[in-house]
């Protein structure tokens, strides 16, 4: 089988991370985001990903060989000359994805998830229609499209509502999770073209798609406060699915993730709701809550950080205060007794000072 998961550019949205690294390898729990895609679609069987990008950086071609060697599957890139849109890249590789007559995945790259690829494919093939998205109930549905129903089959796609004005339609939206017949290929040209506004409508009418709900979280990362909040999502999953992944012990408050080569001080109180990477070192006395720490980087004794991602090899000073997303880009130092509020701090920046309200620092 094979999948295709929608890359795009150069992810300004969860920018300065993206600064460092492409989007994709952007450390999610302590590993790239699409490691955990990549995984899940090798567990269910697929050997062809293609990665839909507006442009290829070595870095990412480099990964994807280690990636490659891991899985043992085969990794293609697909190069937009223009930005294609949601659909348009589908059609850019049909020569990969509409070989053969086994259906094929596609995701969205800023997804997390559980993947239940397993149960998908099962489902798909059962009602034999050109195409099946995964849906999510939301809290607020005015703020997307949501998915409507045919009353005579529950599973069945009846027709998308666009932010309507209140939750009388339902609360269910499209999880940008796919899987699709060849077929529905022709359905497209490899031109700028949206799958959500071109393509799902008239597949809809036609009676060819239909839904699976997600079971579990889930949680779009392309930002810096959702990827905090799919951080948390994804390590509450951990402790039903795989609660010896995380960490236990002294000064360790609910969901926590510690890699076995970081240090940790006296003293601290660590988590909810706290990733730590590897060669992360933290002082004495150090509070963190919902927060990311990314590897190499290093929290000086009482420091404080809440709600924010200190990005790779970066440092926080003694009785320093992070708060209200803060993002710290790569080898960026906070000095000691510095309150940063909210504040995305470029790579290669040092701060001496405070800053009491949310900006940029360049």
């Amino acid at each position: 089988m094979k999948a295709l998961i929608l890359v795009g550019g150069f992810g300004t949205r969860l920018r300065p991370l993206t600064f460092t690294k492409p989007k994709p390898l952007v450390d999610f729990a302590n590993r790239p985001m699409i490691l955990h895609q990549i995984e899940a679609l090798a567990k269910v069987g697929v050997t062809d990903i293609v990665l839909a990008v507006n442009y290829q950086p070595k870095t990412m071609v480099d990964a994807m060989h280690e990636v490659e060697a891991k899985f043992n599957i085969k990794i293609h890139f697909s190069i937009e000359s223009e930005p294609l849109g949601t659909a348009g890249p589908i059609a850019l590789a049909r020569a990969i994805l509409g070989k053969g007559t086994a259906p094929f995945f596609v995701l969205n790259s800023d997804v997390i998830c559980e993947f239940p690829f397993v149960e998908l494919l099962a489902f798909h093939k059962a009602h034999g229609g050109e195409g099946t998205l995964m849906t999510t109930p939301v809290d607020d549905p005015t703020k997307y499209g949501v998915v409507c129903l045919k009353e005579n089959n529950p599973s069945q796609i009846d027709r998308f509502v666009e932010k309507p004005k209140d939750a009388s339609f339902g609360n269910h939206i499209n999880a940008g999770i796919y899987i699709f017949s060849p077929a529905m290929i022709n359905r497209i040209q490899p031109k700028p073209m949206s799958i959500e506004k071109d393509v799902f409508p008239k597949m809809a009418k036609d009676g060819s798609l239909f839904c699976m709900p997600l079971v579990g979280f889930w949680a779009d990362v392309g930002q810096p406060k959702d990827f905090l909040t799919g951080s948390s999502l994804y390590l509450a999953s951990q402790k039903d699915k795989n609660p010896t992944a995380l960490k236990q012990g002294p000064g360790i408050v609910g969901n926590v993730l510690v890699d076995p080569t970081a240090k940790i001080g006296e003293n601290c109180s660590i988590g909810p709701n706290v990733t730590v990477a590897a060669g992360v070192t933290i002082g004495n006395g150090v509070r963190i809550r919902n927060a990311v720490i990314m590897e190499g980087s290093a929290v000086r004794d009482n420091a404080y950080i809440s709600d924010s991602i200190v990005g790779w090899s970066s440092s926080v000073g003694k009785w320093s205060r992070l708060e209200n997303v803060t993002v710290l880009g790569e080898d960026v130092h906070v000095a000691d007794e510095v309150y940063v509020n909210g504040a995305c701090v470029l790579p290669h920046k040092s701060l001496s000072t405070s800053i009491m309200e949310a900006k940029i620092v360049m």
